[in-house]
Formats: C-alpha cells, structure tokens, sequence
C-alpha cells in the first residue's frame, strides 16, 4: 500500500486561503499548472522558489502526462484529497525515483495548500500528491527533528472544486480505505499556457 503514512489525523481550523487569479507564473514568477478534473478545474501555483527538487519533480511527470487518466484515490473529508498514483480500478502506476523531502523549506500543510504524500522514509515522495481541506500543520508540517511532508504549492482557483471532490462517497476497495465509490479522475495537468 503506497498511501502516505500521514503522521496524524490533526485537523485545525478551516482557514480559508486566498484564490487570486493567475496566468502562467505566480507570485516570484512560479509555474502554474492547470489540473483539468472530472468534477471540475484546479489551478495551482507550485512554489519552486521553496521546494525545487519537489517542483522539478512533479513537473517532470506533467510534461509526461503521467497523470492523464489517474484517480484521486484517496479522500478523507476535512483533511485531504490524495491523487497521482492510481488508474481507475485502483491500479497503481510505476513511477521515477524518489525524491529528497523539502519539508523545512518554511512552507505548512494549510487548507489548499498541495503537498506530496510519501511512505514512512521521509525521502521517499515519486508522483502522489494531496492537497490539504484543513489546517494540518499540527500534523503533517516538521516538528523539530521530525520530517514533515513537503508543500510545494498552492491552489489559486478552483477550491470550490476541491471541496466538491471532498464531499464525494468513499468506502473500502481491497487492500484500500477511503476510496471514491466513482472515479474522480484527472483528465490532465498541464503548465498554464502563455
């Protein structure tokens, strides 16, 4: 199971983040990528001025359109959507090497922000990503000498979105807990066009 271990089910208060508009860069110039979904459009800026290795990383799999056709395969309302690893039926795709955890890079798991989900090695993030429905700081951001998950962006349209893909019905699928009972797929992730 390749679900991330996340830490604790800490959820804060639903502090809702800004949802200005953009076009192709961000704030600082950061990339933005359009997430085109069954359910509707996400944009999101990813933050490469903090977390280079984690954005070169997960845009190396858009400009592969690795993620055309995956689900978001795990939903856990008031605390995150998870996607990226998963085509409908729950088969999980093969992915590029791991990568090395940015979580110290002053970035928290706060409501729309998007994080990448990993395994109990805190350098072991390929291709899965969530995106925070509440303030989870308290449990996923790093605690001293503890590693957090890496946020390596944030929404800036389509949270509206995100809560609708929150409030779907999930249930038990083999091995899995908390799987959409009708695939939320992702049609495509691509850069924003200029």
């Amino acid at each position: 199971m390749r679900y991330p271990l996340l830490l604790a089910l800490a959820i804060g208060p639903l502090a809702v983040t800004s949802c200005e508009a953009a076009d192709t860069k961000g704030a600082g110039g950061n990339p933005v990528v359009v997430v085109q979904t069954s359910m509707g459009t996400i944009k999101i800026e990813l933050a490469q001025d903090k977390a280079p290795v984690t954005v070169k990383n997960f845009l190396g799999y858009v400009d592969d359109k690795f993620y055309d056709g995956t689900i978001f395969h795990r939903v856990i309302p008031g605390f995150m959507i998870q996607g990226g690893g998963f085509q409908p039926g729950m088969k999980e795709k093969e992915t590029k090497a791991e990568i090395k955890n940015e979580s110290a890079n002053g970035l928290s798991n706060a409501r729309g922000t998007i994080a990448m989900a990993r395994k109990r090695d805190p350098d072991s993030a390929s291709a899965q990503f969530y995106i925070n429905l509440a303030d989870n700081s308290r449990g996923l951001d790093p605690h001293g000498a503890q590693p957090g998950y890496t946020v390596f962006g944030k929404v800036i349209e389509g949270m509206d979105v995100v809560d609708k893909i929150a409030g779907v019905g999930t249930g038990r699928r083999g091995p899995y807990d908390d799987v959409p009972a009708d695939d939320v797929t992702i049609k495509s992730i691509r850069r924003a066009e200029k």
